[in-house]
């Protein structure tokens, strides 16, 4: 298994358990426990794990590639919800949009009136989520499940082949130079098709993850068209970010 696989591994089980042991890691990815620890001290080096007596934890706890199974939009729930009201303004009745699977992206899905309208998403929580509105033609791709998410090549080759007109993607991470990044790397191949099919690309974040850098970036900032976030960014973050060719809706 080559090191980059290793590292998203680690990452999938501390987003399950948020902490772990040297020695769980070894079992679960055998691998050594001198392997591990080296892989650890990288990931720090990143500044996404912070290394404990034993094992480690994750540096920032709130930030998810992938939704936990429970309470998913208990975060910044707020921010979400000014964020999805942000995007709300941007949906048009006969649209063709596709929401990314993420807690901001779920709010944007609860909010989302019963009009004609089609919408994309692997996400299973934005498709319970608007199966009971039956004025939304629901398009799902196929693929296999990762907790919430649908992934897979299946996923890719079928978005590929659509008419996008507005995609909304979450990501876990927005940095000046890295762009926008998550976790894991089972998700970077659809949220790339969705980048390089939709007319317009919105990126979703709240203020908290600007600056930040995941461990997988799926796409430039030259490749987002607008960031909506919330009225916390500092007006010195957003001109940074505009400065550097980027439309921001923060207030």
């Amino acid at each position: 298994m080559n090191p980059i696989r290793r590292h998203e591994m680690i990452m999938e089980v501390m987003l399950n358990q948020k902490d772990v042991t040297v020695n769980e890691l070894s079992d679960k990815l055998q691998v050594t426990g001198k392997t591990i620890r080296e892989d650890l001290s990288k990931l720090e080096e990143q500044g996404l794990i912070v290394r404990v007596h034993g094992g480690a934890v994750l540096a920032q706890s709130d930030q998810f590639g992938i939704l936990p199974s429970k309470d998913p939009l208990d975060k910044y729930s707020d921010e979400k919800t000014e964020i999805a009201l942000r995007a709300l303004a941007h949906i048009e009745q006969d649209d063709i949009i596709a929401l990314d699977g993420g807690s901001t992206t779920l709010e944007i899905a609860r909010r989302l009136d019963n009009m004609p309208l089609t919408v994309v998403t692997n996400d299973v929580y934005i498709i319970s989520e608007l199966v009971p509105k039956d004025n939304i033609r629901l398009v799902v791709p196929g693929g296999y499940r990762v907790r919430n998410m649908l992934a897979g090549p299946e996923a890719v080759s079928y978005v590929q082949q659509l008419n996008i007109q507005k995609a909304f993607l979450s990501s876990t991470a927005v940095h000046i130079e890295h762009g926008l990044s998550i976790y894991t790397g089972d998700l970077i191949e659809f949220k790339q098709a969705l980048v390089s099919t939709a007319r317009k690309v919105f990126a979703v974040v709240d203020h908290h993850k600007f600056g930040q850098t995941a461990l997988r970036t799926f796409a430039s900032l030259q490749e987002v068209d607008v960031i909506l976030t919330d009225k916390g960014l500092s007006s010195e973050t957003a001109e940074q970010f505009r400065s550097a060719g980027v439309a921001i809706e923060c207030e």
